[in-house]
């Protein structure tokens, strides 16, 4: 190990949020990545939730040599064959009916960003309706939009963007109310709070279809469907932001097909990249050719890039020959299975939610206050870490203690079983761990009392 480079990092590195390790790391392969000490590190969260068919796979490490025989950048205005095969198998096999135009970018925030300026082109309008809970990425106009955390300290967001309550059905925030009653009330007061509040100047309503960052909340259908009238009956478009929930990761093509609700614009990031930079945003061919013959623009310097959409058609490729739509529900209902079997044996997993290969674990101090417990969290990460398993915790106040799991599509059974393990002494060892320093101190305070 070159301790050298750990001191390069703390040293020269700008550090950006987040969970950081104290560890470098040196490579990564399927479901496992390697630190700088040779250690094998099982990861379930797919490395930013991105690398959905595993790291590095065959499939990708053949499409950048490819794209390395022939081209890795172009003039953006010169559009790359394979960029138009691209284009053409997401119309054609990926997509719902009628979004047929698609514009390649590099990130989730870009892609939420060409969304945004489309829809507001397209309406004439500015304004737009986001979820609690909802993460859309940090650039300008979209960090507006994301409401999981991380908004304080950066002067003053775009305006014109207006919040309304997540449908959480573990944790619903009208109390007397449970499951779709809640989520459908939480829908119904954002709308009117919004419709109070707008100038009428009405352009987009955005949405993770399964909000992610804010804990892995699945809404009810008809909550979608709910959310898709709203929009028709306001004369605003509806984005549907898919980085987490496309090209299989729920065990579908996109969340759209699971719940039955077409978005006018559909985002999609993580999944189709493979750990490579890939986003597209996805419309219609009515709402791009409005918004051409306006003036539309979105040039940057890595717009329609020749390396990532190679990648991109790899991924898809690899998805539709390995039945990884399949392999996701299979898997994804095993893993659900192990950690039902997890949850009979600790009171303190509330809920274990999620569809396919993402599920939201949720820890409580009991069960019937649903009181968060973010000191368990916090520590039973740190050591399922030290045990050779990477996991990502959300830890919001308002909004709980929540493993986001995403392990690979690729992952294998046996790994899932692995995963469990090591979770289960993390969590035994945790909770011990707590207990003995609740004694602790609950005996020095005798002591200065008497």
């Amino acid at each position: 190990m070159d301790t050298s480079l750990r001191e390069a990092a703390r040293e020269f590195l700008i550090r950006y949020g987040g969970d950081t390790f104290p560890n470098l790391f040196r490579s990564a392969r399927g479901s496992v990545v390697v630190d700088d000490t040779g250690r094998e590190i099982l990861d379930f969260t797919s490395g930013q939730m991105c690398a959905t068919i595993g790291h590095n796979h065959p499939a990708i490490v053949r499409a950048v040599h490819e794209a390395g025989e022939k081209a890795y950048h172009m003039f953006s205005g010169m559009i790359p064959e394979v960029v138009a095969q691209l284009a053409r198998t997401m119309a054609q096999d990926w997509m719902p009916a009628g979004l047929t135009k698609s514009i390649f970018i590099n990130t989730g925030s870009e892609s939420n960003e060409v969304a945004l300026r489309m829809a507001k082109m397209y309406t004439g309008g500015f304004e737009v309706l986001a979820v609690g809970g909802s993460w859309h990425g940090v650039t300008g106009g979209v960090s507006a939009t994301s409401f999981a955390s991380d908004r304080k300290g950066y002067g003053v967001h775009v305006p014109g963007v207006y919040v309304m309550p997540e449908p959480n059905t573990y944790r619903p925030y009208i109390k007397g109310l449970e499951g779709e009653a809640s989520a459908l009330a939480c829908l119904e007061i954002g709308l009117k709070m919004y419709d109070m509040a707008s100038t009428g100047r009405r352009a987009a309503i955005i949405i993770e279809p399964v909000i992610s960052a804010g804990g892995v909340l699945v809404p009810p259908a008809s909550y979608m469907r709910t959310l898709r009238k709203a929009a028709d009956d306001r004369g605003m478009l509806l984005i549907f932001d898919e980085a987490q929930t496309a090209f299989g990761r729920i065990a579908e093509r996109h969340a759209s097909d699971f719940f039955g609700v077409v978005p006018d614009i559909m985002t999609v990031s993580k999944t189709m990249g493979g750990g490579l930079p890939l986003a597209a945003t996805v419309t219609t061919p009515r709402i791009e050719a409005d918004v051409h013959a306006k003036g539309f623009t979105y040039y940057t310097s890595h717009v329609s890039d020749p390396l990532p959409a190679m990648v991109g058609l790899a991924v898809l490729e690899t998805i539709r020959k390995e039945h990884l739509l399949e392999r996701a529900r299979t898997t994804g209902a095993y893993m659900r299975q192990r950690f039902l079997e997890l949850q009979s044996r600790y009171e303190q997993i509330g809920d274990v939610r999620g569809l396919g290969m993402l599920l939201g674990v949720e820890l409580v101090k009991d069960r019937e206050s649903r009181e968060p417990y973010h000191q368990l969290g916090a520590l039973t990460t740190q050591k399922c870490f030290q045990l050779g398993l990477s996991m990502n915790i959300r830890r919001r106040p308002e909004r709980g203690s929540v493993w986001r799991i995403a392990p690979p599509l690729t992952t294998t059974h046996d790994e899932i079983d692995r995963g469990i393990e090591i979770l289960d002494r993390a969590l035994r060892e945790s909770l011990d761990e707590i207990a003995r320093s609740h004694a602790a101190a609950s005996a020095a305070h005798n002591v200065l009392s008497a």
